[in-house]
């Protein structure tokens, strides 16, 4: 069995399965009454903190993808990307209509009041483009340059996931700070595998020290 075979048989279909153990603990806690006093909080929570978990997730795959060698490792990042949209789904789904019962005049109200819901919100807007065009009929369709492009978005998601955990939370910073700094050294990363080559060319040729002839 190949790499790719192992990848698509064995490897690829356990992450998908323990990929939904979260939701499938959530549920499990809900039907046997083991949440909290308040339900509603413990499901934004949980959906809210994975979701930016599977950001995070989705960010490591092409470090590890370079650092190892390991090229079909790049297959995993659209899987984590999905369901990283898919629990910022049900994120917002939990707080649209479990919280706030589709009261759209209620939420934009409660914006002005608690402005990291408007920093989370557009974070989970700027994931339903890259969503959409996971495909790779997609992909062809829009081109590669564009795709790649456009799938930057996630890292102002990153950002925004964050920045609206960080203002959620207010006095228990440090949850939100760990994920800020793995976020930071993930781009960061970036950053230097973008410019690096670039600086490379831009340092000028070592002149070559020639050693006269003895005569």
């Amino acid at each position: 069995m190949t790499q790719i075979q192992l990848l698509r048989r064995v490897i690829k279909p356990v992450l998908f399965l323990l990929c939904l153990v979260p939701l499938g603990l959530l549920v499990w806690n809900g039907f046997n009454d083991q949440l909290s006093a308040n339900p509603i909080d413990d499901i934004t929570d949980e959906t809210g903190t994975w979701t930016l978990r599977f950001i995070v997730i989705t960010l490591c795959v092409t470090p590890l993808r370079r650092i190892s060698g390991w090229t079909p490792l790049q297959q995993l990042r659209r899987m984590f990307g999905l369901y990283a949209f898919f629990y910022g789904l049900l994120h917002f789904t939990t707080y649209v209509y479990l919280d706030q019962f589709f009261e759209w005049e209620e939420i934009v109200a409660d914006i002005p009041k608690r402005p990291f819901i408007l920093v989370g919100f557009t974070s989970f807007v700027m994931m339903i483009p890259l969503a959409a065009t996971s495909t790779d009929r997609i992909t062809k369709w829009i081109g590669g340059k564009r795709w790649n492009l456009l799938h930057r978005l996630i890292y102002f998601t990153a950002i925004g996931g964050v920045i609206h955990y960080l203002w959620l939370v207010k006095a228990d910073t440090q949850r939100p700070l760990t994920y800020g700094a793995i976020v930071g050294v993930l781009l960061l990363y970036r950053l230097w595998v973008f410019f690096a080559p670039r600086l490379a060319k831009l340092r000028p040729p070592l002149k070559e020290h020639v050693t006269p002839a003895s005569e």
